[in-house]
């Protein structure tokens, strides 16, 4: 169903303006408020098995312009699980120790131990965007980064770290909206930000490094997913229905009891 929004490893350049932020695949919240539901549950009892098997890692990268709805997606898609293996990564602007390092250094910290489902709020492609966009990388620069994340994904890969990156993809008029909207509703006003306004004068250039990123980062083993997010309902079932799809990929079982546990449940039957 999504695959027209899947970027192939080896496509031709991809440019985020080919693909409409208002898409739905066709279909009504109607449509997939049943599904929606059924997903949850099964999301769910996925992760508890993902939790005690200790064979995989998740993590769940989320990228998009401000208003795009990374914390939403979170809150929505993503809640309801058991808090024990899964967290948020949230990467701000860099501290002066991690500037003193390489700009993967904070971010391998922070990824996933096996069993764990880790989602970054932003990640380390802040640093081919935000970085190219005002100028404090060049385009060369971008670009050996572009071959060094494709390997350090691969490496994460490689070491059973199963890796889902979702580009919320929004309209400009729509980020207009939510952002009067956080100035109009006394409950929302904390989320403004004058950075807000300030970096949608780079909306373009964003839209060109995002287009970069698509067609450079996306591999067979790491590809990115552009999810369409005017819609937030749609934006949930995608993002939702992409991790419980991959997830029973993996055939995910709960780890065999040992002998000693087994005869200890033996113990307790016959002293009833």
């Amino acid at each position: 169903m999504f695959g027209k929004f899947t970027v192939s490893s080896g496509q031709a350049h991809i440019n985020v303006k080919d693909f409409r932020p208002d898409d739905t695949a066709g279909l009504s919240k109607e449509d997939i408020e049943e599904r929606y539901k059924k997903l949850h549950d099964e999301f769910e009892e996925l992760q508890e098995t993902f939790y005690a098997s200790k064979k995989y890692a998740l993590l769940i990268v989320l990228q998009g312009m401000d208003c795009s709805g990374k914390d939403g997606t979170v809150r929505k898609a993503l809640s309801g699980i058991n808090p024990n293996g899964f967290y948020v990564e949230n990467f701000k602007v860099p501290t002066p120790l991690e500037l003193n390092h390489d700009y993967l250094w904070r971010v391998h910290q922070k990824t996933p131990k096996r069993g764990d489902i880790v989602v970054f709020n932003r990640s380390y492609y802040e640093d081919v965007l935000v970085t190219r966009v005002h100028r404090t990388i060049d385009d060369e620069t971008a670009h050996r980064r572009f071959d060094e994340i494709r390997e350090f994904e691969k490496y994460l890969v490689n070491n059973n770290t199963i890796l889902l990156k979702f580009f919320l993809h929004i309209s400009k008029d729509f980020q207009q909206k939510k952002l009067e909207e956080r100035l109009k509703t006394p409950e929302k006003n904390w989320k403004f930000s004058a950075a807000d306004l300030k970096e949608r004068r780079f909306w373009d250039e964003y839209q060109h490094c995002y287009s970069d990123v698509l067609s450079h980062c996306s591999t067979k083993e790491a590809p990115w997913y552009v999810v369409p997010a005017n819609h937030r309902w749609f934006r949930d079932y995608f993002v939702l229905s992409v991790i419980v799809k991959t997830m029973k990929q993996l055939s995910l079982e709960f780890p065999a009891i040992d002998g000693d546990v087994r005869e200890l449940i033996k113990e307790v039957r016959n002293n009833k």
